[in-house]
Formats: structure tokens, sequence, C-alpha cells
């Protein structure tokens, strides 16, 4: 006996398993929407079978005919299909189509369609009224255009003066200025903290966006007496606010002053000096640069001030209110001054000081300091980490290998202070104005030798090179003498000729002994240059004579010269007080007379005696050319 049971078959309620986790849960596959189930069945069409293959196929008449009527529609609702009617208009559509491209093609082709148009009578216009018509025409159609661009011009230039965006003028904001969100706020840094900084100030602005009524109804800004006039003022959405101690015009400027009189002044600030104009209410962007430039200021001043107590001087430095006085050299003092105003003038605590010649070097090296410091503390040596605290720098990583004392790491740990380097920038720059001024003052003096300066263009704040060249006018080539000089914060360098190094002191008076005992010598060697030139002999030559009276400067030099036939004698005897002197002697002498003591003839061709000869009498453009006019005289005489 069987038994039959129903059993209905069932699509599972779970979908497909997509990803198992490490944990054992399992991610299902979300369901198809009508869509997705729309677009995934229409895939399934082929469109590329005919008709044909889904029509049923016609089979032969058999004698029954009920019997082929119902195989031919069952065969027929087999190969039925859903998609079939929408394929069928879809063909129909596409051969339309096909049949409208032929028809378009051959009416656009000449060879088998002309459509040329049907031409109408022409009218009758007279040809002044046509142009003058024509001639209406253009120019209502010219000044539609031209006021077109008109509008267009103003509104653009309009859109550009008044636009404000208060994201737009954030993004320039935090481009050049670093900004962080605290709470519904919005904060700014100005501080050097990537410098070193060390300065107690923070350096905060706020920032916050300015109300459209505020903007629209805000009066024109009136600059102020004697201000310039903005004349790209546009208003910001932006409000910037800058505590009260950063607002104003702040700067430093250095004096350097001898018994009571100014000898030079420099400025110190981050804004040049067309960028101290003051509104009312100034752009933030020139706000904010002059809360920079006033917290620089401070920064610096402050920075000086500790260094200038700390520091431990023969002449001990002062630092009285926004004044900081050093001893640069004896009976010359060097005053760093702090001014700052939070008006719209120039104005401080301190009286301002008598207007003094300006000097750019002196504030380029300054500027130059400054930067280097900065780029110092920004940029340390490689190799050094990325992140986390730096480690020694690449000296101290080879003292162990290089087998360094403790004397030479005493002295890498000793670095100079920023004041210090003020301080021997200032004294180079009195020494280099004073080696100037006695170079200068020597070249005035004396006409002969000539005494030609030129001084190395590249220098550093604290090192200075100048050579000089002594030489004759006419007779460069005969003999020159070359001087290098090394200018350094308080002492001189001079390398001479012969390769000897002789130093000096920042007394100007050594280098004006220097620069006459050099002309002394020169004067002497020129001379026995141009002897072997003119075919005299030199017989004898001293650079430090003993014999005459002493010298109050240096020592005297002499040479003694023969002519080619030995009968003429010359001997130049140089003092760098007195000057050239020039004794002319014959051979052999005039006043010899043989007696009973003296009876060999060998005696009378010893050299007379030494008569001077006036040179200033002499014809000659200097004391070379003399000497030439004199040689050739007495060689000729002989």
């Amino acid at each position: 006996m069987s038994y039959s049971v129903n059993i209905s078959v069932e699509a599972p309620i779970e979908n497909q398993i997509q990803e198992i986790t490490y944990d054992g849960q399992e991610i299902y596959q979300a369901p198809l929407t009508l869509s997705e189930s729309l677009a995934k069945y229409a895939q399934k069409i082929d469109f590329s079978k005919l008709a044909a293959d889904l029509e049923p196929k016609k089979e032969p008449v058999d004698s029954d005919e009920s019997k082929s009527d119902s195989d031919s529609k069952d065969s027929f609702q087999a190969n039925l299909w859903p998609w079939d009617s929408v394929r069928n208009k879809l063909r129909s559509a596409l051969t339309e189509v096909c049949v409208l491209a032929d028809v378009l093609a051959i009416a656009k082709d000449k060879r088998y369609m002309v459509l040329d148009p049907v031409q109408q009578e022409p009218l009758d216009t007279k040809p002044i009224v046509q142009m003058h018509a024509r001639k209406k025409a253009l120019a209502g159609a010219a000044n539609v255009l031209l006021t077109g661009a008109e509008r267009l011009k103003n509104s653009q230039s309009e859109a550009v003066q008044n636009r404000s965006n208060f994201h737009f003028d954030l993004l320039r904001l935090r481009q050049n200025w670093r900004l962080k969100k605290v709470s519904n706020s919005i904060i700014g840094d100005l501080s050097y903290r990537t410098a070193g900084s060390k300065y107690s100030q923070t350096g905060t602005f706020e920032v916050t966006k300015a109300e459209d009524e505020e903007k629209n109804n805000s009066p024109p800004n009136s600059p102020l007496p004697g201000a310039q006039p903005s004349s790209n003022k546009t208003n910001s959405s932006l409000r910037v606010t800058v505590p009260t101690e950063l607002q104003g015009v702040a700067y430093i400027q250095v004096i350097c002053k001898k018994d009571q009189e100014d000898l030079c002044s420099a400025n110190i600030n981050l804004l040049p000096s067309s960028a101290y104009t003051s509104v009312t209410d100034v752009h933030w962007q020139q706000k904010l640069e002059s809360a920079q430039n006033v917290l620089f200021c401070k920064e610096l001043f402050n920075q000086l001030a500790k260094e200038a107590v700390q520091l431990q001087a023969p002449i001990p430095h002062m630092v009285v209110g926004n004044q900081i006085m050093a001893t640069v050299l004896p009976g010359i003092q060097l005053i760093i001054s702090l001014y700052h105003s939070t008006s719209g003038e120039k104005k401080s605590s301190a009286p301002a000081p008598a207007k003094t010649e300006h000097d750019h070097v002196l504030e380029h090296s300054l500027h130059q300091l400054l930067r280097e410091v900065h780029h110092k503390n920004t940029h340390h040596p490689f190799p050094h980490p990325a992140s986390g605290p730096l480690g020694p720098s690449k000296k101290r990583s080879l003292a162990g290998p290089h087998a360094m004392d403790r004397h030479e790491l005493v002295e890498m740990t000793k670095s100079e202070t920023l004041l210090e380097q003020i301080i021997k920038q200032a004294q180079h720059f009195f020494l280099r104005n004073r080696t100037s001024y006695v170079l200068d003052t020597i070249a005035k003096e004396v006409k002969d030798p000539l005494i030609c300066s030129h001084w190395n263009t590249l220098n550093s704040p604290t090192q200075s090179c100048v050579k000089i060249n002594i030489t004759t006018h006419g007779y460069d080539v005969v003999y020159r003498t070359p001087l290098v000089i090394h200018i350094a914060e308080k002492t001189l360098k001079c390398i001479c000729r012969d390769g000897k190094v002789m130093h000096m002191s920042y007394e100007p008076q050594e280098l004006r002994d220097l620069i006459f005992c050099h002309i002394n010598q020169h004067q002497i060697h020129s001379v026995q240059s141009l002897a072997k030139i003119m075919g005299w002999t030199g017989l004898a030559n001293s650079a430090h004579l003993g014999t005459g009276a002493v010298e109050l400067l240096g020592n005297a030099s002499s040479c003694l010269l023969a002519s080619p036939n030995g009968d003429r004698l010359i001997a130049v005897r140089c003092e760098p007080q007195a000057g050239v002197q020039v004794s002319v002697a014959h051979s052999p002498r005039a006043d010899f007379f043989p007696s009973r003591l003296v009876t060999e003839r060998k005696w009378e061709h010893l050299g007379g005696q030494f008569r001077e000869v006036r040179m200033d009498k002499m014809e000659g453009r200097n004391f070379l050319h003399k000497m030439e006019l004199l040689m050739a005289s007495l060689t000729s005489n002989s």
C-alpha cells in the first residue's frame, strides 16, 4: 500500500553568503532591487537571433489534420519568448531608420537629385534707400553691442571690487598664517616657535566673520593726517583681532656714536618704510604683518637685553628702558633702541634721536645676521631624526673617532650670542671705515707715487679685503708694490710683496706708518729697476740705513748706482718724513794732487765728493722721470 505526500519546494529565505569573518559571523548578500532584477533579465536578451529562428517550423500535412494542428500549436507555444514583442519593435524601428538614412543620402547627393530653391521675383528697391537702411541697422546693432560690453565691464569690475567671500578669505589667511580651531572660534599664531623663540609673548590673534550689515553701513575709511590713502582698499569678510601690545608700529634703531656725534644708523624691521601707513580700519593682511613686525622687534630686543646683562665685557653693557648701550671701540658706543607706537605716528617713550646718516650696508649686514640665525635654528645638519628630540651635532659625533681632547670639546660648546655678533659687525664696520679714510687721506697727500685701492665686493659681515697698488705714473711696468690688507673686527693683517705678514691693531696711525714705509721702499726699488733698464749698475742698497739722523718713523733706505763707464755715481737716500735726496759724484777726482806721500796714480781714480741735486728744480713729471733724465744726462756727458 503506497502513501502520497505533497511536498512544496520554495526558494530559501536566506540570501547568498558573501563573506564569513574570522569569528564565524556570516555576511549575506543584499537582495536585488526591482531595477537590478530588470537589468539582470534584460542582459539575457540576444538581439543577434533572427525572427525566423524563433518561429515554429512547419511540418508536412498528414492524413490526420487534427493531429498536425495540435502538434504545430504545441511547438509554437513552446518557442514563444517573453521579450519577443520588444525585439520585433526594435527591429522594425531600426529598419525605418535605415530607410530614412538611405533617403537622406540620396537627397544630398547631386547625382541622384537636385533641390534648387524657387527664385522669387526681385523687388524694386532703390540703392540709396537700401544703403541708408543698412547703415541704420549696423549702427543700432553696434550700439546694442557697445552697451552690453560696457555693462559687462562695469559688472565685472564691481564684482572684483566688492567680492567678499568668507571662505575664500579664510583660505587665503590659512595659506600664509598658522590657524587652529578652539571651541567655536579660530585662533592664529604669530610667534617664532619654529625658529627657537624663547619669548613669553604668545602672539595669538582671533579670526571672526564680519557682519554684512556692518560692512555695508560702515563709513568710508579716512586716512590720518600725513598718511597716504590706499588705492586698492577692499572690504573683507574677515575680522582679525590682535592683542593690544602687538598693535601699532615698531622698529629697532642701531646708532653708532663717537663723543656725542652720531656716525651712522640702521633700522631693523620686517616691513619696508613705505608700509608705515596707518588707517582706521586696515586690511587683515596688513594688520597681521604689522603685528608680527611688532612681535619680532620686541622679541629681538628682549633677547638682546638678556644677552647684554649676561655677557661679561671689559666695559659692562647697560640696559636702560628701551635702550641697550655697548662699547664697540674706545670712544665709540653702540646704542640699540626699541621704538613702539600704538598710534599712527612713529612715537616712543624714548625721545627720537636726531636724524643721522643712514648706512644701508650696516642694515643689510644686520638683516643677513638675523636670517642666518633663523636658518641655523630651522635647518639642523644631517643626519637627524625626522621626529623626536635631536641628537648631538655632527662634530660631537665625530669627537670620539677624531680623539678630541677636553679643550676642543669645550671650544665646540661655545657659541657667539646675537649681541656679540652685532658688536663684531659694528667693530668691523668702523675699522673698515677707518681703513678707507686712511687710504684716501694718504692718496690725497702723496701725489708721487700713486696709491690705488681696490676693495673686494664679496665680503662677509666681519671680514673685508682691500688690495693696494703703489705705482708711479708712466712707469707701471717698471715696478709696482702690491699690498693686501685683511680687515677683521679689531685687527688688520697686511700681506706684503715679499710674503711677509704684519698684524696691526685698530689704531689708524699704525696703518698710516706702514703705508709710508712701503712708499719709501717703493721709491728705492723702482729706482734700481729703472737703473737696470738704463744700463746702470747697482753697487749697494740698504733698506735700513744706519747713518744719518734718526728717523721718527721707520728707517731710511738708500742705494748707490754707477754709470755704464763707471765714472759717474748716484746716491739715493729716501726717508719717510724728509722725502728723497739724490747726490752725484764724478770719477776720477778733479781735486787730486800727487805728493811725496802719495806717489801712485791709482788713487786719483777714486770718486769725488757727492754733491746734492736739487730735484725740485729739475724738469720731470715725477721722481722716476727726473731720475731717468738725470741718468741720461750723466751717461751722455761721460
